[in-house]
């Protein structure tokens, strides 16, 4: 019986549990023994972790988080990281790993395997969907429906008010959540980080709107959106993570103040945070995350390392690490002119 890992690593996402859940299922019947590594790579690092079997996770993947625990544990940080990764591979008598999470987390994988040739393949998790070589991950259908409803509800009170709402939501690099959660939850005006947006116009777009007897505004607008060039917006929190990356946070709050001193109109903000990673996850992420994870058993079977298992239409197919991590897959320009059209 050949003993694999599994560690999922990073900001949790929903459909965690349902990888897990069927690497377990599908692991076990084909005569694997699956080893639970507990909080990411921190895991592997302390030789934490223990069996899992089919009774373990029973009915997991229809809930949020993960049961393994995650951690932004970056093993190239950590005296001599890699080197004792390595020595536990052989310590907990791992025969391969399936590393579950983003760019981070899939990035010290593919190290891994090019600098110390450990069996290792990958399973695409963020929120952010900004993963190349996948359509989506999973974890991303959840967020845009959890920030579709914040503005559902958000629509009611801020029009009784007649007031200006600024809606802060997660995205460091990429808009996508901003985007496809603004856009269904009907933003009047989006901003994303692949797009500069300029301060001045802003607000005189939330004057015309005022002008023209729309007398309320809901902004959403990703935690990592920056002004153009010469304005000054400072929105970044002291210190970095493991993985080098400033802390965002307080765009809202920021444009708030601007706005109301602009414009004169009452404003205010909500950060939605880390409900957009909470609760159960959706359907179309559940079953994506199973899909996900049977492909990720076979990759192992068949000894498909270096490879991380992908959603291209409606197939599941590998494609090599090094092409999911190499770049940030960000909104494209043809598709933020498109749906801006229509916003404007």
């Amino acid at each position: 019986m050949k003993r694999v890992g599994i560690l999922t690593g990073g900001g949790d996402a929903p459909g965690l549990n349902a990888v897990i859940w069927a690497v377990v299922r599908k692991g076990t019947k084909r005569g694997l023994e699956i080893f639970g590594l507990k909080d990411g790579w921190k895991g592997i690092l302390k030789g934490e972790g223990e069996v899992l079997t089919p009774q373990d996770v029973e009915d997991i993947q229809r809930t949020g988080g993960t049961i393994l625990g995650t951690s932004r544990t970056n093993p190239y940080k950590e005296e001599n990281g890699p080197e004792k990764v390595k020595e536990n591979f052989k310590n907990l008598s791992l025969d391969a790993l399936i590393a579950v999470g983003g760019e981070d987390t899939l990035g010290v994988a593919n190290r891994l395997i090019k600098e110390y040739g450990l069996p290792i393949v990958g399973v695409p998790k963020t929120i952010d969907n900004d993963l190349s070589a996948t359509d989506y991950t999973f974890g991303f259908d959840t967020a845009i429906n959890i920030v579709t409803e914040a503005l559902d509800r958000l629509h009611t009170t801020t029009k009784s008010h007649h007031r200006v709402m600024v809606v802060e939501i997660m995205g460091r690099h990429a808009g996508w959540i901003t985007l496809f959660g603004g856009l269904s939850g009907g933003a009047h005006i989006i901003i994303i980080p692949e797009e500069p947006f300029d301060l001045n116009e802003l607000c005189e777009e939330i004057k015309r709107r005022k002008e023209a007897g729309k007398d309320y505004t809901i902004i959403a607008v990703s935690e990592g959106a920056i002004p153009k060039e010469g304005q000054k917006f400072v929105t970044q929190e002291e210190g970095t993570d493991a993985f080098g990356h400033i802390r965002l946070g307080g765009i809202a709050r920021a444009l708030e103040k601007e706005i109301k001193e602009r414009t004169g109109l009452e404003t205010r903000h909500v950060i939605l945070g880390h409900l957009q990673r909470g609760g159960a996850p959706t359907a179309f992420d559940r079953v994506l995350g199973i899909r996900l994870g049977l492909k990720a058993v076979d990759m192992v079977l068949n000894e498909k390392f270096g490879y991380m298992a992908a959603l291209r239409g409606t197939e599941i197919i590998e494609v090599p690490l090094e092409e999911a991590v190499g770049r940030l897959k960000t909104v494209s320009s043809d598709l933020w002119s498109e749906i801006k059209e229509v916003l404007e």
